[in-house]
């Protein structure tokens, strides 16, 4: 089942993200904060189903043995409901099962039902499984910012229209 993150959900969910990906230690000490932020001024779920939401967390929470997956998704700001994924982890004992797809799909969802027109998705050029599986969802590279994380590491921008003007 995939459903807005609750607080108790906050310590397995940096668990899968930092499983999910190589983060370093103040990179998920970031995301914690994010996501306690975030759990402590949205405490009910009334912002998104009215669409004044800031942003929104969603917890893959099909396992008895807690949730496997996350997706973090915000506005960018000075736009017309443009929307930009920030995080999207898997646990990685549930990857290749169709579980991530079946996430964005949710996200995707979500922000179209909302009146989101486009949502952005960014990755390392170095992380070529992950921009397979956003060409395999429908993303577009749209843009690349050579030696964006470093010397040889790109920022990929992928981009899929989701409310045609």
């Amino acid at each position: 089942m995939i459903r807005l993150t609750a607080p108790d959900d906050m310590t397995a969910l940096i668990a899968v993200a930092g499983a999910a990906i190589e983060f370093q230690p103040d990179e998920l000490e970031e995301l914690g904060k994010m996501l306690a932020d975030y759990l402590n001024s949205n405490g009910d779920s009334n912002s998104l189903r009215d669409g004044k939401a800031d942003c929104f967390w969603v917890t893959d929470d099909d396992d008895i043995d807690g949730p496997m997956g996350v997706a973090y998704c915000e506005p960018e700001r000075m736009t017309d409901q443009t929307w930009n994924l920030q995080l999207i982890a898997i646990r990685p004992d549930c990857q290749r099962q169709g579980r991530g797809a079946k996430l964005l799909r949710y996200v995707e969802q979500t922000l179209t039902a909302q009146g989101g027109r486009i949502l952005l998705v960014e990755t390392s050029s170095s992380l070529e499984r992950t921009q397979a599986f956003y060409h395999k969802c429908g993303y577009e590279e749209e843009a690349r910012i050579r030696d964006f994380y470093a010397a040889g590491y790109d920022k990929v921008v992928f981009r899929k229209v989701l409310n045609a003007a």
